[in-house]
């Protein structure tokens, strides 16, 4: 049976999942500035496959940043048109849970979390 929830926990949980995808996406711009300055300092080889490395790490980490935010907004569309196709006790409705989104999400933060450790690691190490 399809888990279901009620309009305003979706539309709850997808308000916080957009400002956490923005702190994510500002905290990106400042290890990637960190990067820089790593770049600068330091012209060994194995530090520079190791700068490439969270380099392209951080890059794929943006785009999945931006395709859980179009995701998530295209989720939150939908809760949108359901309460204007009927407004009467949309508050007390249920819709189909996204459990698929929201397990790209926890992933999401479980794989950023590890990295941004191991780029922290690599900086103090580095620097």
């Amino acid at each position: 049976m399809e888990a279901r929830k009620h309009l305003s926990e979706l539309h709850h949980e997808h308000t916080a999942w957009l400002k956490s995808l923005e702190f994510y996406k500002d905290e990106l711009q400042v290890l990637n500035n960190r990067l820089g300055e790593l770049v600068t300092h330091n012209s060994d080889q194995s530090v520079r496959a190791n700068i490439e490395h969270f380099q392209n790490q951080f890059i794929r980490q943006n785009e999945v940043i931006d395709e859980l935010k179009h995701d998530v907004k295209a989720s939150e569309s939908e809760i949108v048109s359901n309460i204007s196709a009927n407004t009467v006790a949309s508050d007390h409705r249920l819709a189909p849970d996204h459990t698929e989104l929201r397990e790209r999400y926890t992933m999401f933060e479980k794989i950023y979390s590890e990295l941004k450790q191991e780029f922290q690691a690599f900086a103090s190490r580095t620097y």
